[in-house]
């Protein structure tokens, strides 16, 4: 993405629809899109166009596709637990005002804009947000009464490991696939920490753009 950000013209206009040329390199899928920016059609931006075409072409050939299985969508990557973990880290808002959860406890919720109901385990509680993996209904297994449900919660971040596609950069809108994810839905989301292939994204949504 910083080889065809560094070739695009840099006005930020946007001309394209986007905020900035760096949104647009980051959503250039093809060719075709290099027709929503006008000024790299001006006379002394010729032969970027081409230059971008082939960067697409090369990174098309090696890049596998993530395909979201409930939307059909594409996805960037996947993100994958940190080592030896169960599943990604989740951040929660829980909207029930009555929910008080403490490291340790295990509870059931629905994420905002999701219809399955979530298994949980808390890693840390502070100032209105729960750090969780998800666990499953693992009640079932051990004959154990469900855990208390503490109804609706927005999911505020997502922190793992890329597993598979490519690697975004910080203050990139991303496409993602939780690997954990039940529906195999495709999420989105802004990445504000990068390290290695660890990641972590906010501003969560399930009505990717």
């Amino acid at each position: 993405m910083k080889q065809i950000e560094k070739l695009l013209p840099g006005y930020n206009c946007g001309e394209c629809g986007l905020g900035s040329c760096r949104e647009f390199a980051a959503a250039l899928v093809d060719v075709a899109g290099l027709d929503r920016c006008p000024i790299l059609k001006q006379e002394r931006f010729k032969g970027r166009a081409e230059e971008i075409a082939g960067l697409l072409a090369s990174s098309a050939e090696g890049a596998e596709e993530i395909i979201g299985v409930l939307d059909g969508l594409r996805a960037d990557f996947a993100l994958a637990p940190l080592s030896c973990e169960p599943s990604c880290r989740e951040d929660l808002h829980p909207f029930n005002p009555e929910a008080r959860l403490t490291e340790g406890d295990i509870f059931r919720y629905r994420p905002m804009g999701c219809p399955i109901t979530h298994f949980a385990k808390v890693l840390r509680s502070s100032q209105g947000i729960v750090t969780v993996h998800l666990v499953g209904p693992v009640h079932l297994l051990k004959g154990l009464p469900a855990p208390e449900d503490i109804g609706l919660c927005m999911v505020v971040a997502f922190e793992g490991t890329v597993s598979r596609g490519r690697r975004p950069e910080v203050g990139e809108t991303v496409r993602f696939l939780p690997e954990h994810c039940m529906m195999q839905k495709v999420h989105s989301g802004v990445v504000v920490h990068s390290e290695g292939n660890r990641l972590r994204i906010e501003g969560i949504d399930l009505k990717v753009w």
